[in-house]
């Protein structure tokens, strides 16, 4: 389904002083998603750019008041609502709020569709079958009326937390040490030395290490996962001073190994009198949501400060790791 990777024709990000069609579709999807940039259209100002971070901020997203790529994907997929379409497996992946819904119901009821990550792959199509098949219905793998308005019946009397956070904190319990952990460590190209030296120090422990470095962080999320990764660290350089450790979250989703990992690096982090202190948030951001593995995004700054620092940095991080491999979950 094309429409739900769909950009626009202009170039992005689209920021403020911005005008035209590109524009103009922005403030139509902020305000179809529930964030009106009152009587701006084509024009992008300050009512559109307060639209946007509030929309951000409810997503996940960095809050930069600029639509970036990763935004305007996520205000595409707002754009579908629970039985707006069909939900089936298809290539690419159908993304959604309406697949994150989706997940969420199966999820509640017991059948497990996998992270709410809105994305509908193999497993959430095998939680689709089996309640097809729990149910009586047409066991077709393909999320229709009949379908939608079972999951609707049955709604009040589950919860709203998924089974697949129950499936992962029983996961974390079986985990191994650090000694014969899979980690990947991305970056966008601007932590090079950083994610060198934290690489080295991981090696040292025994842990088997891949770099990943690429353009944006959907791939690197794909290659954490082709690299069959346990645990993945994304690092970022901010311009700002200070530091921030994001895990994923979402409505009826918290990662629980990304919220432990992420909470252990921000207390193992060196003091810096130039730096507040380091925040610790859920996000969905997309190598967050897109990384099968507890995933932990690493945002720290400026540059000159981590250069000056990036050893301590480093052995931080890989403290944090070991001690969450043994940790208790």
């Amino acid at each position: 389904m094309g429409e739900v990777r769909e950009v626009p024709s202009t170039s992005l990000p689209l920021a403020a002083g911005d005008h035209g069609p590109a524009v103009r579709d922005l403030t139509a999807r902020l305000r179809a998603a529930g964030f009106d940039p009152g009587h701006e259209l084509s024009s992008f100002g300050p009512t559109t750019e307060r639209a946007l971070r509030a929309f951000q901020a409810s997503r996940g997203l960095d809050v930069a008041g600029t639509c970036d790529k990763d935004t305007w994907l996520a205000l595409v997929e707002a754009g579908f609502a629970f039985g707006d379409r069909l939900l089936y497996l298809t290539s690419p992946m159908l993304r959604g709020d309406d697949v994150a819904e989706l997940q969420l119901r199966l999820g509640a009821l017991g059948f497990d569709a996998g992270r709410v990550d809105g994305i509908f792959g193999p497993t959430t199509q095998s939680a689709l079958l089996e309640f097809q098949q729990n149910m009586g219905l047409v066991s077709d793998e393909v999320c229709g009326p009949e379908t939608v308005a079972a999951l609707k019946r049955l709604q009040p009397r589950a919860g709203t937390t998924s089974v697949a956070g129950v499936r992962e904190r029983h996961r974390l319990r079986q985990r191994a040490s650090a000694l014969t952990r899979r980690i990947a460590i991305a970056h966008l190209g601007d932590a090079d030395a950083l994610v060198g030296v934290l690489a080295g120090d991981l090696r040292r422990i025994g842990a088997r290490v891949t770099i990943i470095q690429t353009d944006d962080w959907s791939s690197a999320a794909q290659a954490a996962n082709d690299f069959d990764a346990e645990v993945c660290i994304a690092v970022s350089i901010g311009s700002g001073a200070g530091c921030e450790t994001a895990y994923f979250e979402t409505t009826g989703f918290h990662s629980s190994g990304g919220s432990q990992l992420a909470h252990l690096i921000a207390a193992e982090l060196p003091s810096n009198p130039r730096w507040p202190l380091t925040t610790v948030v859920g996000k969905r951001l997309p190598i967050l949501r897109e990384t099968r593995a507890p995933t932990v995004a690493v945002r720290i700054g400026p540059a000159d400060e981590v250069a000056d620092q990036g050893s301590l940095l480093a052995a931080s991080v890989a403290r944090a790791i070991s001690s969450w491999s043994s940790a208790p979950c």
